[in-house]
């Protein structure tokens, strides 16, 4: 009589586990939360027990259960609940005008639209919307159309009026109104001000945040994914809070690494809530800084940048750089220099968002401060073209370097960016192993990894990136029972049929999420 059965087996399984010390398996078996043991399928009788459920995988293929490493669950939110007006769902300015004028007459006049996803070079008339196009499709309601890249959004007349922004408004620090160049009247563009236009909207009610919450839960766990990392920069004390109720109430049953925003850091360590406090459920992670240049100059300084980095690095903090351009890519990596400089510290893990254009140069500095880089290999599924339409030959040999990021040692992990693009990791899967873009284009295809490599970032590398290895990332005793039944194995069909691959079944801690 087994003392100690496992609650769940499975068994004939194709089991790659991400565990250097055993990588394939044909057994696991799971008590309680956590991983019991890893083995054959022969070794079965070892752990059933008269209750002991059994999972027959049938040859297929099970694999840790996915990390995104860089989403915002309440965009997200959005992106269920909002106007789509993504490039899937249109094609140009009058389709928007549609979609808004459908919405217009479903809607109390004088309520918010909030739409989002567009894209000007996917639009017909290759340009951005003005606030005369959201006039013209919604007069009577304050329309808050967001771009695709969450950095842009386009706001009509009368939400200017509500946001009080008229033509003697200032630029504020870090973002941009573009004006009419003969009158100075704001378009309605505005890039960097997303944040700041939130915080002037009324936000969605309980109910209706926490349905959504459930639907981005549920999606999440139909594409494998068990781990998010929320990356949002204006994540706070009372994000926290939020996030708290949603996990007690079961409304996500996700396990959240949330990052939090440089203002708010402080907050959480006058509270004692230092980097990785909570648990396994919901952890407190990396403080977010967002470096960027739409005002024409570097925000933060480089001076301020130096200091927030530093005083957010000697307290014990990882800290999380967004950086795109290569300028940006290399002010994170000066603030990073000088903070390790001050204050030397092993094994801190400080982390590059994106780091989307980097040169040989600054991808050594980066190796030599032992950054780790978290990168958007869907970016280049869904966006590949447009790179290699308006990125200039200069830059877009160093565009999404991910085999370099691999060579260099930097860690490199997965991310969708989601809402930015869908959040489906197989794509992400497929795009960094093929390089290709939905048209078939090539983005520097000598930048490719392999099946396996690409598995990592989604997988193991998620886990580092989160101080979280020990834990989750791979499959073994003891681990956290998180994981994932796919239809095949993509380390071994060819790279094309990686994006059809389905899950089947998604296991988290113990239970199964989905189907549920």
């Amino acid at each position: 009589m087994i003392k100690n059965p496992a609650q769940l087996i499975l068994y004939n399984a194709n089991v790659i586990t991400m565990d250097r010390q055993r990588p394939q398996a044909g057994l696991v078996a799971i008590r309680g939360e956590s991983i019991l043991a890893v083995g054959g399928s022969d070794e079965l009788d070892e752990f059933r027990g008269p209750k002991t459920r059994l999972i027959d995988c049938q040859g297929k293929t099970v694999v840790p259960g996915f990390n995104d490493s860089h989403c915002h669950l309440f965009a997200s939110i959005g992106r269920l609940r909002d106007v789509d007006c993504s490039p899937s769902s249109v094609s140009s300015i009058a389709e928007i005008k549609a979609l808004l004028r459908q919405r217009a007459r479903e809607t109390p006049p004088g309520t918010w639209i909030r739409a989002k996803g567009y894209n000007e070079f996917y639009l017909a008339e290759k340009r951005h919307p003005t606030r005369q196009d959201l006039d013209e499709a919604a007069p009577n309601h304050p329309v808050w159309l967001s771009h695709r890249s969450l950095h842009a959004c386009v706001l009509n007349s009368l939400a200017l009026s509500l946001a009080g922004i008229t033509r003697e408004t200032g630029d504020p620090r870090g973002g941009l109104i573009e004006r009419d160049l003969a009158t100075g009247e704001p378009s309605g563009l505005l890039f960097e001000m997303n944040s700041l236009i939130g915080k002037r909207v009324p936000p969605p009610a309980h109910d209706e945040l926490k349905q959504g919450m459930r639907l981005v839960n549920r999606l999440c766990l139909s594409l494998g994914i068990t781990s998010v990392q929320d990356a949002t920069s204006s994540n706070d004390l009372s994000r926290w809070q939020i996030l708290h109720r949603f996990k007690d109430r079961g409304d996500l049953s996700l396990r959240v690494y949330m990052m939090l925003g440089i203002d708010a850091w402080d907050e959480f360590r006058k509270r004692g809530m230092a980097p990785g406090y909570g648990d396994s459920g919901l952890r407190l992670g990396a403080a977010k800084i967002v470096l960027d240049e739409t005002a024409g100059g570097l925000h933060p300084p480089q001076e301020e940048l130096n200091r927030q980095v530093l005083h957010v690095h000697r307290v014990g903090f990882q800290i999380a750089l967004h950086a795109i351009e290569e300028s940006t890519v290399e002010a994170a990596i000066i603030a990073l220099e000088y903070a390790l400089n001050y204050a030397p510290r092993a094994d801190h893990r400080h982390r590059v968002e994106h780091c989307s254009v980097c040169p040989p140069h600054l991808m050594r500095r980066l190796r030599d401060i032992q950054a780790v880089v978290v990168t958007q290999p869907p970016f280049l599924y869904y966006s590949g073209e447009r790179y290699l339409a308006e990125v200039p030959p200069s830059q877009l040999e160093w565009l999404y370097r991910i085999r370099s990021f691999v060579e260099n040692d930097l860690s490199p992990a997965a991310s969708s960016d989601c809402p930015v693009v869908p959040n489906n990791p197989l794509v992400g899967i497929y795009a960094a192993v093929t390089r290709k873009a939905e048209t078939g284009q090539v983005v520097l295809a000598e930048e490719c990894v392999s099946p396996a490599q690409a598995l990592a970032m989604y997988t193991t590398a998620g886990a580092y990136a989160s101080f979280e290895e020990k834990e989750k990332g791979s499959l073994s005793a003891g681990k956290l029972a998180d994981l994932v039944i796919l239809s095949a194995d993509p380390t071994q069909v060819p790279a094309e049929e990686i994006k059809e691959i389905q899950v089947e079944t998604t296991i988290l801690g113990g239970k199964i999420a989905w189907p549920a």
